[in-house]
């Protein structure tokens, strides 16, 4: 699985840092960025990231 933020769409609310650090930093932009890949142990925390995302800039695809 892999995950993508959109960063034109992106406000850097930084909730999807808080909720997945394993996979999400924010960039010297002050956008998210997926940095790490998403695992059985984290694929949980990636979904419930791409899920409260209040702009839909994530998704987590196969």
């Amino acid at each position: 699985m892999k995950a993508h933020v959109d960063k034109e769409t992106c406000i850097g609310c930084t909730l999807c840092t808080s909720v997945c650090p394993e996979i999400f930093k924010m960039d010297d932009d002050g956008k998210s960025i997926a940095y790490g890949k998403v695992t059985d142990s984290n694929k949980s925390e990636a979904k419930d990231a791409e899920a409260q995302c209040p702009v839909s800039a994530i998704s987590v695809e196969e």
